[in-house]
């Protein structure tokens, strides 16, 4: 079969490999239809990734078809499902708390082992989920949306809570829609005015542009009060540290990206505010059915998010041209089964 391997940073190439024969007990063998391609995608492509081995087939967000599964499973040859990429080890204290999405051994496809940039590969069956209505490539949408679901879920911030969404590439705007779902009242805060006009556009969202004014402006939009929530998406040290002082009196600041780096805040300007700071990590089962459920009813315009399309055969120039050039890109999805 093909598959796309980054066999160095810079360096994405189209390889043949046997297709998946070997099977653990309970896993599935799928073929893979749509993937999208992710933020991490372009990190390890472009050598950034601070955990990853090469030779790596990238791709987690997946939708694909169902070869052979296990008779317990309730899944059938053909059924169209999305892949929970999140593979668990079922027995840590994170497992048995039902938080496998922050497993102590968490292993995730296209990062931790090879990804769906192929045609075939095996998976858990536990860790597929019914597409129901939605076509594949809405279906390969889903997980990247269940981060923002989930990041909301965490906050649980009550209706009509202001809410401040920091970053504006996918992951903020699906934690955008996912906050207005939740009856949010919802601003964003990125430093790219194209960014934030195309998400007024096309998500109805609006947006503050982080410059020398933002500080003023937000604080007019909350009559000087702060956020009851603030989310940040961007994955900057300098972001995060001044996401504190968005907050209100009594509010959370959630942490939806990470850094590798440390994070410093004032702790009497924490403390005062009685502030709740929570992680936020991947996504469990319950995020993925909201976020299907979401696309269904129509409160996720998957088509409006959908910006980019490409093939298995064109990803090697098409993921390299975009990982520098991401004008009017939003989210790009791989037609692997074509």
């Amino acid at each position: 079969m093909r598959a796309i391997v980054c066999q160095e940073p810079g360096r994405l190439e189209i390889i043949e490999r046997p297709k998946p024969s070997a099977m653990p007990e309970g896993w599935a063998r799928i073929a893979v239809s749509h993937v999208g391609i992710c933020g991490t995608d372009y990190h390890i492509f472009e050598g950034k990734h601070p955990f990853l081995e090469y030779p790596r087939i990238m791709g987690h967000e997946i939708s694909a078809t169902v070869l052979e599964a296990p008779a317990e499973s309730g899944l059938v040859r053909g059924q169209p499902v999305i892949v929970n990429p999140y593979i668990s080890c079922g027995t840590c204290i994170a497992c048995r708390k039902g938080k496998p999405n922050c497993c102590v051994a968490i292993k995730v496809l296209g990062v931790h082992t090879d990804g769906a940039f192929c045609e075939e590969i095996v998976v858990a069956a536990g860790n597929l989920y019914p597409a129901g209505g939605l076509s594949l490539e809405a279906a390969a949408t889903v997980e990247f949306l269940a981060i923002g679901a989930h990041a909301v879920r965490r906050a649980q911030a009550p209706m009509a809570s202001r809410s401040l969404v920091i970053g504006a590439g996918p992951i903020g705007l699906g934690t955008a829609l996912f906050s207005r779902i939740a009856g949010h009242d919802v601003t964003l805060l990125d430093t790219s005015a194209e960014r934030l006009a195309m998400a007024s556009e096309r998500l109805g969202l609006r947006g503050v542009v982080a410059d020398a004014n933002a500080p003023e402006v937000l604080v007019d939009l909350t009559q000087g009060e702060g956020f009851d929530v603030v989310f940040d998406a961007t994955g900057y040290v300098q972001s995060m540290e001044t996401a504190f002082s968005y907050v209100a009196h009594g509010g959370a600041l959630v942490f939806v990206s990470v850094v590798k780096d440390e994070i410093r805040f004032a702790d009497p300007e924490f403390h005062k505010r009685e502030m709740t700071l929570v992680g936020s990590r991947n996504a469990t089962a319950e995020d993925f059915r909201h976020v299907v459920a979401s696309i269904e009813t129509g409160h996720v315009p998957v088509e409006a998010l959908v910006t980019h399309r490409t093939t298995l055969d064109a990803v090697p120039h098409d993921l390299a041209r975009w990982a520098t050039r991401k004008d009017g890109l939003i989210k790009a999805v791989v037609n692997v089964a074509g």
